[in-house]
């Protein structure tokens, strides 16, 4: 896994190598193992990289990389788990057995179209002397970064946010992100909160012309068209074959493969997956624990998963200290305050993962590929009921009746806030409007963000617009749901998981973001995917045999939550940090609070999963490093 940086420019830059130094001196955690640029003759171009060996540890590999024939020059970060089929339907002599070489040598045969043959995580920028342009890409799913910023006559383009800071004429808060953030703690569109900064959308393309215009577009796109005509028999094995295929090829790697193990289904099928296909030789698995607080401690599970596959179980202990020493650290590298508290321990389990291994596996996608959420069962709930009451139960295709859902009901004993605020604007308003309301964040905030901070209509015609894609099925609500979540949620997350495991160094790979497993499972119906309304259920049938019955059986999974409002409330160092970030004068200034507004009063008062204390912090906290300061002062420092 690698950063990559570089620019494009309409005239020539003098500075060209100072450029790229400051640029990838901000991404050097990414890539411990070697780094390089490359300036074009007439210095309107320069790419630079840096490297993390997995496959092809030789220096020949490196970064960026020169195709001696045509002059076409790559930088790139990711995985092709199919190059070395790649390299067969290619042919011909290579220089190294990187997938790096591979992916300049698609490019040269298929053009644009290469993005289609590659199955993996990436993204690449390439120079193509011919056209004079940049030809640039991002994986299906949005696993591996690529931001762009156009300053001038210049685009610089980079792995992470904080790369570009430095060759912004002036920083400001992106009003209509952090309106989004404000109403899901994510955005939906592609900007960010650093005005003028964009980020590549998962599964498009795109050119970048020395005169600074580009042109970006989709090449991929999940279709929900659902399978009426088999059983749930033959999705069962279908599913079995997919996974060992993923497995087969994400365990692929010249370096060691562990893999985060949180207790859950996900993550622990990967794991036991993964020690199925390396059954020899040790086998390493990571858990971050909160052991001070039981109610957060979910360790037990991963440890049942370790005693019954022979694997070696480490475990990361965090408490409060632990929180503030490192908070700081955890939002730079996420260059932005993003989708929960759950970062916060990603970080430090991936600090623990980085002394042992290169590589781990991550269970990111399975909640929104297979249903894992609470609020699926939650919005399901309430379409059975108007189903039952206007008698048009049975009228769809698709539906999971409110007897079978009524044992899974348990699964939400920990959200009764969230039901509570669901149903506080009245039961049965349209689909979208309803789901709407399940993630929408922003109606907790009256009284501490200013009214015009949270541009209501344009937040939710993004959502609709994404909602009712036509890639959907008009008829299958539980799709709808989960289709919102993988393409808003999930690149969410899955930032998360790329910035926390590469702030120490450590390469995540997501076994079930593999894109022909994917695009089966939007074929399967939901009274299949969802029946009884048990979250996840065909992962459970397909491999109960593999998945130990503690671990299988689970209704109380939480995710990955952080005992903030614990410490909060109990004092102490967390107390003193929070208190001194958000009650500073800085902090009570900022343009998006409500007059009067006291952070520590409202956010104080909330339930032990409630996020906005989280939500708050960390957006103070990303203020402060990259608005008020500049990222680069931690180099200088």
């Amino acid at each position: 896994m690698c950063g990559v940086f570089g620019f494009i420019s309409h005239a020539p830059v003098g500075d060209a190598e100072s450029i790229l130094n400051r640029g990838i001196a901000m991404q050097r955690h990414r890539g411990p193992d070697g780094e390089g640029a490359w300036i074009s003759q007439d210095r309107r171009v320069g790419l630079a990289h840096v490297r993390l060996s997995i496959i092809d540890l030789s220096t020949e590999a490196a970064q960026p990389m020169t195709d001696p024939d045509s002059g076409m020059v790559i930088t790139y970060n990711g995985e092709i788990y199919n190059y070395i089929e790649l390299r067969k339907e290619l042919g011909g002599d290579f220089r190294t057995t990187s997938d790096t070489e591979v992916v300049l040598r698609a490019y040269l045969r298929w053009g644009a179209d290469c993005v289609k043959k590659l199955r993996g995580m990436f993204a690449f920028v390439i120079w193509d002397p011919k056209c004079n342009a940049a030809f640039f890409a991002r994986d299906r799913f949005g696993i591996k970064p690529l931001y762009w910023t156009k300053q001038g006559e210049r685009v610089y383009f980079a792995s992470e946010m904080k790369a570009l800071a430095p060759f912004m004429a002036t920083r400001t808060v992106c009003a209509s992100a952090l309106s989004e953030y404000f109403s899901f703690q994510f955005t939906l569109s592609g900007a960010t909160l650093l005005e003028g900064v964009h980020e590549v959308p998962a599964a498009h393309c795109g050119w970048m012309p020395q005169d600074g215009s580009l042109r970006i577009e989709r090449y991929w796109e999940v279709h929900y068209e659902l399978d009426a005509y088999h059983t749930e028999a033959y999705f069962v094995e279908r599913l079995r074959e997919l996974m060992a295929e993923s497995i087969d090829l994400h365990m692929r790697a010249d370096v060691e493969v562990g893999a985060y193990v949180s207790g859950g289904i996900d993550s622990s099928l990967l794991a036991i997956l993964g020690r199925e296909a390396r059954p020899t030789g040790p086998f390493k698995i990571f858990n971050g624990r909160f052991s001070e607080n039981q109610a957060f401690d979910e360790s037990r599970y991963a440890q049942i998963v370790a005693d019954e596959n022979s694997m070696n179980c480490y475990f990361q202990d965090m408490t409060q200290d632990d929180f503030v020493d490192n908070i700081q650290d955890v939002i730079y590298h996420l260059d932005g305050p993003v989708a929960g508290p759950g970062s916060f321990p990603q970080y430090m389990v991936s600090r623990l993962a980085a002394s042992k291994v290169k590589v781990v596996l991550g269970g990111q996608g399975g909640d929104e590929i297979f249903g894992g959420y609470a609020r699926y069962l939650v919005a399901y709930f309430e379409q059975c009921i108007k189903g039952a009451i206007d008698g048009t139960l049975n009228n769809g295709k698709y539906v999971v009746t409110y007897e079978s859902i009524i044992p899974n009901l348990v699964t939400l004993k920990e959200y009764k806030p969230m039901l509570q605020e669901f149903w506080s604007g009245g039961l049965f308003s349209p689909r979208d409007e309803r789901y709407f309301r399940l993630i929408n964040r922003a109606n907790t905030l009256n009284g501490v963000v200013a009214p015009e901070a949270i541009a209501a209509e344009p937040v939710m015609r993004a959502f609709k617009e994404i909602f009712w894609g036509d890639n959907v099925g008009a008829e299958a609500y539980f799709d709808r749901m989960t289709h919102f979540d993988f393409k808003t949620l999930l690149p969410a997350l899955l930032r998360v998981e790329d910035r926390m495991s590469m702030a120490h160094g450590v390469e995540s790979r997501v076994p079930f973001l593999d894109h022909p497993l994917v695009e089966f499972a939007a074929t399967i119906p939901a009274n299949i995917k969802f029946a009884s309304g048990e979250l996840k259920r065909l992962l459970r049938v397909a491999f109960s045999q593999r998945l130990p019955s503690a671990v299988r059986e689970r209704k109380d999974k939480m995710g990955f939550p952080v005992p903030l409002n614990h410490w909060m409330k109990a004092g102490g160092r967390t107390t003193e940090f929070v208190c001194d970030m958000l009650g500073s004068a800085k902090a009570r200034s900022r343009d998006y609070l409500a007059p009067g507004a006291n952070l520590i009063d409202q956010t104080s008062k909330q339930g032990a999963y409630n996020r906005n204390m989280w939500a708050f912090l960390s957006l103070e906290l990303w203020h402060q490093q990259f608005i008020d300061a500049s990222p680069t002062d931690r180099l200088a420092a």
